[in-house]
């Protein structure tokens, strides 16, 4: 009987394998940390960078895909209100996207692009400005991580640094959306038919 208790009092490694940023995402959905990753023989597409830890935004957070989607319009044409929620506080980048894509007045090659990208059925979209923000404040722990998964780190200077967000600006959404600067975090209102790069996202679901 000693002899069991002492095995039971014994101190046992327990791996802690909570999601955090910094975090692979693979192609089957799995989030793995790198270590893991390395052995797994999975193929990366993301890195984690927002675990919701107020309980604020969707799911139960976000992975930024590896690359950037090559420089695209908002929309094809002006004039026309697409949909978007125009505010810069919500993280709605999701609803936003599917918005974009399901305008009938003008077509937007941004949403398509991202639409048309995945091939296992994850949802990929165009961060709204609030998500943004968040993917921004997270480069430093995952820049490293994307470059070591053959990815594309984001741009941390103000060369080739701005990226557009989902988010129509109010008051001005047959014109304009809004562009985010990863280089100072900086929002800047362009018109919808001009053409910049896109760093699509991806809601973590269980």
């Amino acid at each position: 009987m000693a002899v069991a208790l002492a095995a039971c009092d014994a101190h046992i490694e327990i791996p802690d394998t909570a999601m955090r940023p910094g975090h692979v995402l693979c192609i089957d959905g799995t989030t793995l940390p790198y270590s893991e990753y390395e052995q797994s023989g999975k193929q990366a597409i993301g890195i984690v960078f927002d675990t919701n830890p107020d309980g604020k935004t969707e799911g139960y957070g976000y992975a930024v895909y590896l690359w950037d989607i090559a420089p695209v319009a908002f929309a094809d044409s002006l004039g026309v209100e697409q949909g978007t929620s125009a505010d810069v506080e919500a993280y709605d980048g999701n609803t936003n996207t599917s918005a974009l894509y399901q305008t009938k007045e003008t077509t937007s090659p941004m949403a398509k692009v991202v639409f048309d990208m995945w091939q296992y059925e994850q949802s990929a979209y165009v961060p709204s400005v609030a998500q943004m923000r968040l993917l921004y404040a997270a480069q430093d722990c995952i820049n490293p991580m994307i470059e070591k998964c053959g990815g594309t780190p984001l741009p941390q200077s103000d060369e080739n640094c701005w990226y557009w967000t989902s988010t129509e600006v109010e008051g001005q959404q047959t014109e304009k959306a809004w562009l985010y600067s990863m280089g100072s975090g900086a929002i800047q209102e362009t018109p919808k038919t001009k053409i910049h790069k896109v760093r699509p996202i991806i809601t973590l679901n269980r």
